[in-house]
């Protein structure tokens, strides 16, 4: 017997009794979006690695250590599979010449990235991902909208449990003076630093704030924080935007170990933490990154969004009981038996899906008694009968599957 092929570690197969559910969170956040006034953009699986290099940064751990890279067989270039989808985005809409339309451009997307990362729960080296990017405006406003988008969603799949917890990371005028207090203060505790910490410490030390390490998270609480070191501008402009969310009714809480991981990020960045699914809690992260289009290559246009990871949104919901989505079931089924029968019922499906109904007729052969049952398994609400004689006649019984009642139907004219 040959030896089955498994599936890629770190990966997932979604079954059609679990689909329902990705469809129905699928279908929220893209009705959420388009009331927000964004439009679905889909970008390749795959791009050019100088990409990811430029945009996410080549100091985070995403281009050092999680990318899945690779020489292109037919040319002498370097892709990756997308980490990420924001860097995708800004290529497109520099590339199809979408920066000059009139701002704000807001667009949206549901797509599959990949990381090389030890799987485990809400974290998968194949993961999928709903992400809003916003570019065209500095105001606090854009990012209140944004935050209330990622907001709005969770709020209607019923998740009371996440909190939005929000920080303010600086500007290009403010970052260097805090970046040498974080410095200076790190370098005082460099031996109780982890081997990664210790690397970051003069590449990127803003990422020494979110280390896991329990160490280094208990030094990090020490730190100077971001909000202690913002220029006039940011920190009016942080101050707007706590009285945007405010007036929204949006609950926050102010937490400086927020930075996010990726290079690009700029002034306000937050995330939306559920309690009670382990240590993959951020089931949603974003901020704003006012550089990135320029650096990829197109001009000075600011941007805010957020990426929303679905698995873990799944893993939030299933703790509250909120993951329990009907399968959809047959307006009727079709038991047929013998050949004649099996047509007659294929022609009457058809004609009832032409309609926009579900029906399934039995294409197996299987006994009216085996049929009977998979149709009650499938929730079938009516069971029609179909046999050689009822073919003859053109007349036979429909059940309703609830009450056991049994009509005669003329099969020519048999809709539901």
């Amino acid at each position: 017997m040959m030896k089955m092929i498994q599936r890629i570690k770190g990966t997932m197969d979604i079954l059609p009794s679990e689909t329902p559910l990705w469809k129905y969170i699928e279908g929220v956040m893209r009705e959420e979006a388009e009331r927000y006034g964004y439009g679905e953009i889909r970008t390749p699986t795959f791009e050019n690695t100088e990409l990811f290099v430029r945009g996410v940064g080549d100091t985070t751990d995403v281009v050092q250590k999680e990318m899945y890279t690779f020489a292109d067989r037919d040319e002498n270039r370097s892709i990756s599979l997308r980490p990420e989808g924001t860097a995708s985005v800004v290529r497109a809409i520099i590339e199809n010449g979408r920066c000059s339309d009139p701002l704000p451009l807001k667009y949206y997307y549901i797509m599959s990235c990949f990381r090389h990362e030890k799987p485990q729960a809400g974290r998968s080296r194949e993961f999928f991902q709903f992400g809003t990017e916003m570019f065209g405006s500095k105001s606090p406003a854009s990012d209140a909208t944004a935050i209330s988008l990622a907001n709005s969603v969770l709020r209607r799949l019923g998740l009371g449990n996440v909190k939005l917890h929000i920080n303010s990371i600086g500007c290009k005028e403010c970052r260097p003076a805090y970046r040498e207090a974080l410095v200076n203060y790190f370098k005082g505790n460099i031996d109780c630093l982890c081997d990664t910490c210790k690397t970051r410490l003069e590449k990127n030390p803003l990422r020494l704030l979110d280390c896991k390490n329990p160490d280094c998270h208990k030094i990090a609480m020490g730190a100077p924080k971001t909000v202690d070191h913002l220029c006039e501008k940011c920190n009016s402009d942080f101050a707007m935007l706590r009285s945007a969310l405010t007036a929204m009714k949006i609950d926050h809480v102010v937490d400086s170990s927020i930075v996010r991981g990726l290079d690009y990020y700029t002034g306000t960045v937050f995330e939306f933490i559920a309690e009670g699914i382990g240590a993959q809690s951020t089931v949603c992260g974003g901020g704003r990154y006012d550089g990135l289009v320029s650096s990829l290559g197109g001009p000075e246009l600011p941007g805010i969004g957020f990426g929303m990871g679905i698995t873990r949104l799944i893993l939030a919901m299933r703790e509250l009981g909120l993951d329990k989505i009907e399968t959809p079931a047959p307006s009727v089924y079709i038991a047929a038996l013998g050949e004649g029968a099996m047509v007659k019922g294929l022609e009457i499906c058809e004609r009832l899906r032409s309609l926009g109904k579900y029906a399934e007729c039995d294409v197996v052969g299987r006994s009216l008694k085996a049929q009977m049952k998979y149709a009650n398994k499938k929730g079938a609400r009516y069971t029609l009968i179909i046999g050689e004689s009822e073919v003859e006649s053109g007349v036979a019984q429909l059940r309703d599957m609830e009450s056991g009642e049994q009509t005669e139907v003329a099969l020519d004219s048999f809709v539901i």
